[in-house]
């Protein structure tokens, strides 16, 4: 059976894409952090990691995309899972005044906590602070979290669809040591840094149009080392071991000072 690790407690929202892209039985794996979770398949604990990157509301995830710089693995696959926060607690939406919950879903339910005059406390994850309001037994404290969440630890439902935006999807990167093969609907994903002068993204960016790849996103991340400096996260259409992709590839790797290939894989789709 198939070990794949995801941070957070039990009924993360991370746990349900991992199961959703599998579409099979695995075993999760939960853990504290993000950082955690990608050592466990490098270190051979799990075969596959399961990493939210971006949020349709609220956009990039900093600290996943921080730590694809740095993990030794591959991205190997991807999946579009649809957010769906409920308010959890014990007391009603009128009780309420302190809201748990990750950083994340609170900003993606700013607009519900801001009509509604809650304070918000930062949590680790969602599900885990389902975990913590049951603990505290308070009727003024609830949290965001799924539906699901609030089944596994038996607590009630205050509202459902509290979000900004009810299309509300992660985009998750499943990370493992394997290599996914080539497809006719693969994506890529690169990280790369370039010299502080005129025209230099310019002329990588150029490589695209030249080879009529459809260049997917495109996001630039400070590269900690250096003030004002950046390394650019990119996805694209295709897949490294096509023969035009590798050789566009090369060329962009003369231009930069560094690059790095996260990896290729089937290009998901949003359900």
């Amino acid at each position: 059976m198939k070990q794949v690790s995801f941070q957070g407690e039990r009924g993360a929202y991370s746990e349900a894409a991992g199961k959703a892209f599998f579409n099979e039985q695995i075993e999760t794996v939960p853990l504290p952090t993000f950082a955690e979770v990608l050592d466990s398949t490098s270190n051979d604990k799990t075969q596959y990691s399961v990493l939210p990157v971006e949020n349709s509301i609220e956009g990039s995830v900093g600290e996943s995309y921080d730590l694809l710089y740095s993990t030794p693995l591959n991205a190997t696959g991807e999946i579009y899972h649809r957010i769906e926060h409920c308010l959890i607690g014990i007391g009603s939406s009128d009780e309420i005044d302190t809201v748990y919950s990750h950083p994340q879903a609170l900003g993606q339910c700013r607009k519900f906590i801001e009509e509604h005059s809650m304070k918000t406390i930062p949590t680790y994850d969602t599900a885990g602070s389902v975990k913590m309001v049951k603990e505290l037994n308070k009727r003024n404290c609830a949290c965001i979290a799924s539906k699901d969440a609030a089944e596994r630890y038996e607590m009630p439902v205050i509202q459902e669809n509290i979000a900004n935006n009810l299309n509300n999807y992660t985009r998750f990167l499943i990370l493992s040591k394997e290599n996914s093969p080539e497809t006719n609907n693969d994506k890529t994903s690169i990280i790369f840094s370039i010299k502080h002068e005129p025209g230099s993204l310019f002329r990588i960016i150029e490589n695209f149009h030249k080879n009529n790849v459809n260049l997917t996103k495109i996001e630039s991340r400070p590269t900690k080392e250096n003030t004002w400096e950046y390394n650019f996260y990119v996805d694209f259409e295709g897949h490294k071991s096509n023969e035009k992709i590798s050789e566009m590839l090369k060329k962009i790797q003369t231009e930069t000072l560094f690059m790095k290939i996260l990896g290729s894989y089937p290009s998901a789709k949003i359900l």
